[in-house]
């Protein structure tokens, strides 16, 4: 009797705009702050979105990082990640979009923000768009 092959499951697809919505949802869902998701389609090849995220310490964000990849999982495999053992600068890449997970002081000294200024911003849901500093809760 012939062995019957059978494929494994294909994971579900998402959207280069969805896979960005989910990040700083999944971010959210970890107390990030000072979420931002940038379409650089437009003015550069590397990605289509960069999301910006701050968070309050190196622990933190290495709890947003592996929220977001394990958020994800389903959906494939992260490309590549850096930073994730110091924490301070995390960045998370799936391709079609850059996620960067930065301690405060860092996201400031950067300024990665004002470099992709050009960029449009993805219009996130609001209470991602005002969540702030913890202490700002």
């Amino acid at each position: 009797m012939p062995v019957k092959k059978t494929t494994a499951a294909e994971k579900p697809v998402l959207s280069s705009q969805e896979r960005a919505l989910k990040c700083a949802e999944l971010a959210f869902d970890k107390k990030a702050f000072d979420i931002r998701a940038l379409e650089i389609s437009k003015v550069s090849s590397i990605a289509d979105y960069l999301v910006i995220i701050s968070g309050n310490s190196d622990k933190q964000n290495q709890a947003i990082a592996d929220g977001i990849r394990t958020g994800l999982k389903k959906y494939g495999k992260v490309l590549d990640i850096e930073g994730e053992a110091e924490g301070k600068w995390i960045v998370i890449d799936y391709g079609d979009v850059i996620v960067h997970i930065f301690s405060d002081q860092l996201r400031h000294h950067y300024k990665l923000d004002e470099l992709w200024h050009l960029a449009p911003e993805m219009d996130l849901p609001e209470q991602i768009r005002s969540a702030r500093k913890e202490d700002d809760f």
